[in-house]
């Protein structure tokens, strides 16, 4: 066996670090000043560029000339031109749904009324019928022996009121009238068809006021004196109604026994008189006058609502 030879390596003298103790404290430290570079600010800040800023016009010492203050003027009178537009459209359109509202509502009135009006004036050609009948029967027949037509002839003549009086709705007229509404309808023809109609009115309420003075005056003695209110009580076990009765007892083959009271008090003159003041200045006028003068107005307005707010 080969001796084991001393490693060359291991013969060197390793380097021995020196102990805490052998470090001198009076070794002096070199200072920062000597070991790094000195770095000189003011030489980068003359390296660096200058930027010249232009001036900006909103800024508190920016002189404005007229042409900034033209166009601020007008940015603004622009802002509040177009607020007063739209607010005027709107005003506009708000109108304009206010005036067909009301328009439908004033025209579904008229439109009833044109029913009612033609009913009140076919009833009132029955009853002048009626008491035209009555003026030839006084003047030339018994009151002894009375007629079922004599009958239906003074209750529909003399005794019923109401079948011919015409009373015109007018809840949305007068809320036209009253509240300012009329405005809404800028129609011109509308507006003055609105005031025939309310003339038309008043006309009609003051000749169905006449007629009932003249009533009053001249026929209700005629019903005191000479009815046959047992008559009454009869026809009325066909209806309480007195009007329906009426309608079923003319059209049924039942006579009901009438008879003309105190006979001999009786003023044939002066009653056929005042049948035919009633018949013929009171009934007849006002239908033939007023009327139709109202259902002209009447139905001019329903012809202009359909074709101005597009009615049906």
């Amino acid at each position: 066996m080969e001796e084991n030879k001393p490693n060359p390596q291991n013969n060197e003298e390793q380097p021995s670090l020196p102990s805490l103790n052998e470090i001198s404290i009076d070794e002096s430290i070199a200072p920062a000043a000597e070991t790094s570079e000195i770095i000189h600010p003011t030489s980068d800040i003359k390296d660096m560029e200058v930027h010249h800023h232009a001036h900006d016009p909103a800024a508190p010492h920016h002189k404005k000339n007229w042409k900034n203050y033209f166009w601020e003027f007008l940015m603004l009178f622009l802002a509040v031109f177009c607020g007063f537009l739209a607010e005027y459209q709107l005003e506009h359109k708000i109108e304009r749904d206010r005036a067909k509202e009301l328009a439908k509502s004033f025209y579904e009135e008229l439109k009833n009324d044109s029913v009612n009006v033609q009913i009140k004036s076919r009833y009132r050609i029955r009853q002048e019928e009626s008491l035209f009948y009555l003026e030839r029967y006084f003047q030339d027949s018994s009151l002894t022996n009375l007629s079922k037509q004599f009958q239906l002839s003074f209750l529909i003549g003399i005794i019923f009121r109401s079948p011919s009086v015409f009373e015109p709705r007018t809840v949305v007229l007068e809320q036209l009238k009253n509240s300012g509404s009329l405005r809404y309808f800028k129609n011109d023809e509308l507006q003055k068809l609105i005031g025939d109609l309310l003339v038309s009115i008043k006309n009609i309420y003051d000749r169905q006021q006449i007629e009932q003075e003249i009533r009053n005056k001249y026929l209700w003695d005629l019903m005191i004196r000479h009815y046959d209110y047992s008559f009454d009580d009869k026809i009325k076990r066909l209806n309480s109604d007195l009007l329906v009765a009426a309608e079923t007892y003319e059209k049924s083959d039942q006579v009901i026994p009438f008879q003309f009271k105190s006979i001999e008090k009786f003023d044939k003159q002066g009653t056929i008189n005042a049948i035919g003041l009633f018949g013929r200045n009171g009934l007849h006028s006002t239908r033939e006058l007023h009327y139709k003068k109202y259902m002209q107005i009447n139905a001019a307005l329903l012809r202009l609502l359909r074709n101005e707010y597009h009615l049906k």
